[in-house]
């Protein structure tokens, strides 16, 4: 069954694929775990071998209603039709294992990382152009979502597809990237909001970067917001917060 155009997305040929990739993952049989855009099923019945629990969100009614279909007998299947970007994330521990809309995929990650209730992994399908610029610290790819999210996730790129994975195939090159939560966050979260306004700042408005205190900091002068490592960022912050 293809997706109609407003849903666009590509899904995944084959189980043995799907079962290689979620090999991929720490999901264990213990852990409750969320599939986005979970289609007809093809990786929720495989994360249901895996996991102790599996939502399988679906937006898109035909969809979700051979979603419905394809879970009959996957009593720890919950088939939830609705966009997920409006839905509350749980408080009790739980993983992500999604191939995502590539088109959402920002918005997806930002309310992951910024819940107040951020998942323990995730395990995202996404372009790869989108995942490098997630990887804080290869300078020609470090973007304003990779600096927004660096203090509290650390990014990891777990494996690259082929086009010919998909039906239809994309037109993009795509990976499987993995965003875990620091064991020691680089910055507190109730700073987070105020650091990623500095952020902000700063990737839009080359004049408010440059007013910015990198001097007193020792970050060089002449950087680019494109270029800065995640300890130069957490300088800068603790300088403008604290006035210098």
């Amino acid at each position: 069954m293809k997706r109609l155009a407003p849903y666009s997305q590509h899904l995944l040929r084959g189980t043995d694929l799907i079962k290689e990739l979620v090999g991929h993952s720490n999901i264990k049989k213990t852990d409750m775990v969320y599939d986005i855009g979970a289609g007809t099923g093809a990786i929720t019945a495989v994360l249901a071998t895996r996991a102790r629990y599996v939502l399988a969100i679906e937006s898109e009614p035909r969809m979700a209603a051979k979603l419905r279909e394809n879970m009959e007998h996957y009593p720890q299947v919950e088939v939830i039709e609705g966009d997920f970007l409006k839905m509350p994330l749980p408080k009790a521990p739980y993983k992500i294992f999604s191939n995502i809309p590539f088109h959402i995929s920002s918005q997806i990650v930002r309310k992951l990382v910024e819940s107040e209730y951020p998942p323990e992994a995730a395990y995202l399908i996404v372009q790869r152009q989108f995942a490098r610029k997630l990887l804080i610290g290869e300078v020609e790819f470090t973007g304003l979502l990779g600096a927004t999210i660096a203090p509290w996730f650390m990014a990891k790129i777990k494996r690259p597809l082929r086009r010919s994975d998909y039906t239809p195939p994309p037109n993009v090159d795509t990976v499987l990237i993995e965003l875990k939560p620091r064991p020691e966050p680089a910055l507190p979260r109730k700073d987070m909001a105020r650091y990623q306004a500095m952020l902000e700042d700063c990737f839009s408005d080359p004049k408010k970067f440059t007013k910015t205190p990198r001097k007193q900091t020792g970050i060089p002068e002449d950087i680019k917001p494109s270029q800065m490592s995640l300890a130069q960022w957490v300088m800068l912050f603790q300088a403008v917060k604290s006035g210098q």
